[in-house]
């Protein structure tokens, strides 16, 4: 898998490097996605580049919160889940602007867990609850 970054090549895959901060050419311990990563979220999104960037941002909220937890120790403190907040803010705020800050986000969202979950979802979307 291939790692590469070009600010000035208007190509997609750059333009998610710069959007999720992503661009760290010079250690590659700090490099967060190989390319075929991001050209996996380019293509679950359709190309659109800021939903994908929403999507990369979204994954590294996970692992942030997945590897980092909140830990102290001694004097140190690390704070995965507030980090994790972050960076989906930044997911939401990315969705915001694709979607030009209109109501065609979701408002609220129903977890189905199995049939009568499913049909109440159902029930409510055809009533306009939301």
């Amino acid at each position: 898998m291939a790692w590469s970054y070009n600010p000035e090549s208007g190509a997609a895959k750059d333009v998610v490097r710069l959007l999720i901060g992503d661009t760290d050419q010079d250690d590659p311990n700090n490099q967060i996605f190989e390319d075929e990563e991001l050209d996996q979220f380019l293509a679950m999104e359709d190309n659109a580049v800021k939903l994908a960037s929403a999507q990369a941002l979204d994954t590294m909220a996970s692992l942030e919160a997945m590897i980092q937890k909140k830990i102290r120790i001694l004097d140190l403190t690390t704070d995965g889940p507030a980090v994790a907040a972050e960076l989906r803010a930044r997911a939401m705020e990315l969705r915001n602007q694709f979607y030009g800050g209109s109501n065609d986000l979701p408002q609220s969202a129903t977890l189905v867990v199995d049939q009568n979950t499913y049909e109440e979802a159902i029930a409510r979307a055809n009533i306009g609850l939301g």
